[in-house]
Order: C-alpha cells, then structure tokens, then sequence
C-alpha cells in the first residue's frame, strides 16, 4: 500500500550544544509518514525518540536535513509562519501531558482550537464532541487536579484530535492507561488514519505498535530497522 506524505525527514540530524560536550540526538534519518498512515517508533531511552517527533512537528528544528510537513518545508519558515502550521496541522500528545492546570478539561481542548481561529462556539463543540470520544464527556468541566492521572492523559489526547489536524504526534500516549484503555485510544488514532491522517507514535509496547502499519527502530539516534507491525492480532 502506497501513503501520499503528510510528513517526510530528509537526512535530520539534531546536535544539542557544540564542541566537546556535544550530544548528537539525531543522526541522518530518513522517514516519511502518509496519510492513512500509523508508524510506530520504538527504541531504548535515549535513542532519539521524543527528539525525532518534535523535530517532525517543528517544535525542534534540526541541525541538518530537512523537515517537510503538508509539501511545506519547516527548516527556514519563519517562526510565526511556522506557529501557525503546527497549530492547524499538527496535534501533540506529550510525555508530561502539558495540560494548564487553571482550564478545565473543556477549555483545554477547546483552547488550540480557538487559537486557529476557530468561533468559541464550534471550538467547543468540537472539544465536546472528542471528548466524548475518549470517553471523558463526564469530567468536561473538571480540572486537571481534580481527575485521575489516566484521565489526564485522555484529556491530552482530545486536545490533539480535535479539529482537522492531519499529523497526530505521540509520545508514549498509552503510558498512563490501562490496557483496555490504552486499546480504545489505539483505536481512536486507527480510526483517524483511516480517515485520512497520518499517526506517529512512539511506544515501547510492542502491543501498541502491533496497531501500525510500520514499525522504526531507533538506536543512537540513527533508524537502525524498518518492519510491518509485528502482531496484527492484536487489532
């Protein structure tokens, strides 16, 4: 099966600092994500993981190579140009969840999408409607102190499923949940490849990435293997 690219990395390096206490973090990678596509990056901690996924979504910007999300390359934009590219086409499910603990679950999710320039009114409705789908309509209008650290991590999801996004980053997604829980949000970023996005998800369980449609293989920074996903029966 052949993905049109959502998102491609051509030879990315990162190198943290200079001299000789540089870090290399990324080392020439080569990979591309398409729609319709879940790619699932595995990896031992400190293999680059988490760097090649900001740098996939212009939170990072590399030292070498280039990033090209939506036919766009990332490497010179300017950096409001480059804001509002993440802003609509990327969503984002970080490790540390990064939830503002003064907004409710509600007016988390609903925050990024009045930033696009979404009306108050469908930036809510859209945050209610995904929600709903994670399975948290009930604590909408709790806040981040007042619901389970596994809900939390649903709210995080919803925050990067609401709206149009076509590239969905996320790092260790399912880290917090139980395993059906963690199954229902593997369904959720199933369901929204199949709808035309492009999924790429760092994890370290191998029942997880058996949900993509490739497995990577970091080691060193450096893409060491490229499989089909190990286990389709675990869908």
């Amino acid at each position: 099966m052949s993905f049109d690219p959502v998102v491609r990395l051509a030879d990315v390096g990162r190198v943290h600092g200079d001299g000789p206490g540089a870090v290399t973090a990324l080392s020439e990678v080569n990979l591309a994500v398409g729609a319709g596509e879940l790619v699932a990056v595995m990896g031992p901690s400190g293999s680059g993981k988490s760097t090649l996924l900001n740098v996939a979504g212009g939170l990072d910007r590399p030292t070498s190579g280039d990033v090209v999300v939506e036919d766009v390359s990332l490497t010179r934009l300017p950096a409001g140009e480059l804001a509002a590219l993440r802003r609509r086409h990327v969503g984002y499910v970080f490790q540390d969840l990064n939830l503002i603990p003064s907004l409710t679950a509600l007016e988390n999710v609903t925050l990024p999408r009045e930033l696009d320039g979404i009306r108050f009114r469908d930036a809510r409705r859209q945050a209610l409607e995904v929600l709903a789908e994670v399975g948290l309509a009930e604590v909408a209008d709790r806040f981040p102190d007042e619901i389970s650290g596994g809900q939390r991590q649903r709210v995080a999801i919803a925050r990067a499923l609401a709206g149009e996004r076509r590239l969905i980053l996320a790092d260790e997604p399912t880290g917090a949940l139980d395993t059906p829980t963690g199954d229902e949000i593997l369904q959720l970023l199933r369901a929204r490849c199949d709808a035309g996005a492009a999924v790429l998800l760092v994890t370290h369980e191998p029942r997880y990435a058996a949900w993509a449609d490739r497995v990577v293989f970091l080691r060193d920074g450096r893409v060491a293997d490229t499989a089909a996903a190990p286990m389709e029966s675990a869908r």
